[in-house]
């Protein structure tokens, strides 16, 4: 397991915010998990800013407008007043909505301060830039602004997941899911700094595992967030952002060689001695170690254009799984439950009763609550499934 954790933030003295919602109030929008908890989410995030900070209000449907322009938080009744007149119904202009909050956004630029668009749809685009390809050239040319996004998604049944991820992977931005009133507490509350305050982009990660001591590995989701090798050291190449507080979690699977280390006792080795034009040896310095993997991190600062790097190595210290920490074997039960969901074809003999023990073994403090809403979850799913 890799985790990063974004460094907190004092948010009493962080630089001001100038915000641009955008909101999706097509017809698509009007579903009870839509509409109505986009407007008591943005309300719940408009009570905690500061008077410091401002909100501007876009919305789109077959057109897009702005309803209220960027308003000081010393005047926030102003600000759920716009709100509360929001209503759904016509097709949808996403990326005319998006050109126009960018506009915006840029317009009441706070120098050093937080320029961010919040966009609050189901995604489901069908009147101008509609396809991915589309949506994600507008999304690019705007990154360069100095404006970052957060993309918050709604509802099911039409849900448009694709759109809303390639805006938030393209325009230096976060991506969430809301659907109920306990997770929009959670981004727009637990999770507001790491949703509004970005503290590094294009973060990237490279692993390289010792092929003396590790023989094949697999890394366990995130497939469509892949680089190449070669755009790890490419600081053209756009990458993910992390937010103050943020966390990330990857999770490798690996088949070790089997091999135990000894000082001197291992010679080199070809690996690939069936191609044809070249072979490739394993170094001395990788036989003659207890270094099991090295973790590569490149990251920019949000207004820098060259990346920072960081290296760690991880020695081969293996502990028996029931004394690993809550974290690791949460994780494991929450990775197993994805597998499952996806039917995946390494998901071996997994099963719902022991992602469940996993998670309730490892539940821990859970200071928020959010483990225990997993376990729920789980428990949920596996009763409808049984019910088929």
């Amino acid at each position: 397991m890799i985790g990063i954790q974004g460094k907190d933030i004092d948010y009493t003295t962080a630089a001001a915010s100038n915000l641009v919602f955008l909101i999706d109030v097509s017809g698509s929008m009007g579903a009870e998990n839509k509409l109505p908890l986009v407007k008591s989410s943005l309300k719940h995030l408009v009570d905690q800013l500061r008077p410091t900070d401002r909100v501007a209000l876009v919305v789109y449907a077959g057109a897009a407008g702005e309803v209220l322009p960027s308003t000081a938080c010393t005047n926030k009744q102003a600000i759920r007043d716009a709100i509360d007149r929001l209503e759904s119904g016509g097709s949808t202009a996403g990326g005319a909505g998006i050109q126009l909050a960018y506009d915006i956004a840029v317009k009441n630029r706070i120098d050093g301060g937080n320029n961010r668009v919040i966009l609050c749809t189901d995604g489901d685009f069908n009147v101008g830039a509609n396809s991915d390809a589309d949506m994600q050239h507008l999304i690019e040319e705007k990154r360069n602004s100095g404006v970052f996004i957060t993309v918050c998604g709604f509802g099911m049944g039409n849900y448009k997941d694709s759109k809303m991820e390639k805006i938030a992977d393209n325009g230096n931005g976060a991506y969430y899911y809301i659907d109920t009133q306990a997770e929009a507490r959670k981004v727009f509350g637990t999770d507001m700094r790491g949703t509004l305050f970005t503290i590094a982009k294009d973060v990237k990660i490279q692993v390289e595992f010792n092929p003396a001591l590790v023989e094949s590995y697999r890394l366990i989701g995130y497939e469509n967030r892949k680089l190449n090798n070669e755009d790890f050291n490419d600081d053209k190449k756009d990458a993910g952002e992390l937010g103050a507080g943020h966390r990330v979690t990857a999770l490798y699977e690996i088949r070790r060689t089997g091999k135990v280390w000894q000082p001197g006792t291992m010679s080199p080795e070809k690996v690939n001695e069936d191609l044809k034009y070249q072979s490739t040896t394993i170094k001395n310095s990788a036989l003659n170690t207890q270094e099991l993997m090295t973790l590569k991190l490149r990251y920019k600062e949000p207004d820098g254009s060259t990346s920072k790097y960081l290296e760690k190595a991880l020695y081969n210290t293996p502990v028996d799984f029931a004394h690993t920490s809550d974290n690791f074997r949460f994780a494991c039960g929450v990775v197993e439950f994805g597998m499952l969901l996806r039917n995946s074809e390494f998901k071996g003999d997994a099963s719902m009763s022991e992602v469940l023990q996993l998670a309730s073994g490892a539940k821990g403090a859970d200071t928020n609550g959010l483990r225990a809403g997993f376990i729920d979850m789980v428990k949920q799913y596996s009763a409808q499934t049984a019910n088929k």
